[in-house]
């Protein structure tokens, strides 16, 4: 069995796991075995969603101490589950907590982990490229353990939806020893974002950087964001001069995207940046430097001042709009 780690937003699977299940799925198909999924706690209306994605157990893991996330519990919880029933192979989104949750999986089976892949072929041992130096560099490796765990980096895989004939999921609630005593982060506090879109998971992020001028000027922006249903990110300049907290930062220090569109807008695009959108499947450009980065590695350009090309922009979409 290949076992998938599962997270969720409102009741149904991110994108980075629907995607990590359907490449549970093409490797599943090679080796001949089944599609589980891990979730903690209750997993509620999931088995639905899980069902049009093709999964055929769900191993729930359930345990008062697995209530709050805690990396080092949860981890434990994950690993456990590993011993028991030993899978082929586990895949994860390769989220900030995919990455956290199959790494403390890894430490405590004594199982390698391969972080960030973009492409995975089954054989004798597992061979994988993935993304290295905040994906700057690929590399090509093999992966020799009795159980394989990986996380998958964004865009490396469509989702094709591959339903039961019967619908049905197996829910198997699997409760983990876990000690009382042991050291673990804890969650203090949460801060809750104006917005039900996150940067990691809008289909569409309109960006502003150094061109956008000023916190004032990321109006514009936030009104195109809106109309078409997406989410405000920014540039490490944006950043640094205060404009925009760091939540909204794409790049290498901030969060790795992949939008069907990203729209870049008086952003120059230095690596550490394009690291962060470079999985986008389209970039639109605008900027008035025709010879920036960013606009010779965007699929489509505007030369032009932001805030005059955006205003004609919102303008047509609204037009667009009002007319059907």
């Amino acid at each position: 069995m290949l076992l998938t780690l599962i997270e969720a937003e409102n009741g149904a699977l991110t994108s980075g796991s629907a995607s990590a299940v359907a490449r549970a799925h093409a490797l599943a198909g090679e080796l001949g075995v089944p599609v589980g999924a891990v979730t903690f706690a209750v997993p509620g209306d999931l088995t639905a969603d899980l069902a049009q994605h093709g999964v055929t157990t769900l191993y729930a893991l359930d345990h008062e101490l697995l209530g709050e996330y805690s990396p080092e519990r949860w981890g434990e919880a994950l690993a456990a589950l590993i011993r028991q029933v030993e899978p082929d192979g586990v895949l994860a989104a390769a989220s900030s907590r995919g990455n956290e949750l199959m790494a403390q999986a890894a430490a405590r089976t004594g199982l390698p982990m391969a972080a960030n892949c973009v492409a995975v072929a089954t054989g004798e041992s597992w061979t994988l490229t993935r993304q290295r130096v905040g994906g700057v560099l690929l590399e090509d490796a093999e992966l020799h353990a009795p159980v394989k765990l990986i996380t998958l980096a964004p865009g490396g895989a469509d989702v094709a939806q591959a339903g039961l004939a019967d619908g049905e999921v197996e829910v198997v609630t699997f409760t983990p020893g876990i000690d009382e005593g042991m050291v673990h982060t804890a969650i203090v506090d949460r801060t809750a974002g104006e917005s039900g879109v996150t940067l990691a998971t809008a289909n569409v992020v309109v960006s502003g950087g150094r061109g956008v001028g000023s916190a004032e000027g990321f109006a514009e922006l936030e009104q195109l964001a809106e109309l078409v249903g997406g989410a405000v990110g920014c540039s490490r300049v944006a950043t640094n001069n205060g404009w925009r907290p760091h939540s909204n930062q794409v790049g290498l220090t901030g969060t790795k995207i992949a939008p069907d569109l990203y729209i870049a807008c008086g952003i120059s695009g230095a690596t550490q940046h394009w690291v962060g959108c470079m999985d986008a499947k389209t970039i639109l450009a605008i900027n008035t430097d025709p010879q920036a980065p960013m606009v010779t590695r965007a699929a489509y350009a505007v030369i032009g001042d932001v805030h005059e090309v955006l205003p004609a922009v919102i303008e047509e979409i609204e037009r667009r709009t009002r007319t059907g």
